[in-house]
């Protein structure tokens, strides 16, 4: 098995992204985007988690297995993301016995 070495240059420049991605973050906090903020903030996270898990933890460079098992956690991310959602999204919809 060969192992591939990322140079220092690519290192630096995944680096600079999340500190922008980080920035950007943070400003993104003090402007307000209404119900969009949320979906911002988690498009800007997915972005520095692909990086950190891509390049730092050598994701693109794994075998099948390790692509599967990141692929079926984020799979298994979605689908509690999905049913929080539902279940936010559907709250009023029966009246509360009492009130």
């Amino acid at each position: 098995m060969t192992q591939h070495i990322d140079s220092v240059k690519t290192y630096a420049l995944v680096f600079i992204a999340l500190v922008f991605l980080t920035l950007l973050t943070t400003a993104v906090a003090y402007v307000d985007l209404g119900p969009f903020s949320p979906v911002v903030a988690l498009a800007i996270a997915t972005a520095k988690m692909l990086l950190v898990a891509l390049f730092f933890m050598h994701v693109r460079h794994s075998t099948q297995l390790t692509r599967l098992v990141v692929t079926g956690g984020l799979l298994w991310l979605a689908i509690l993301i999905f049913l929080t959602l539902a279940d936010f999204g559907t709250r009023g919809w029966l009246g509360v016995p009492g009130r």
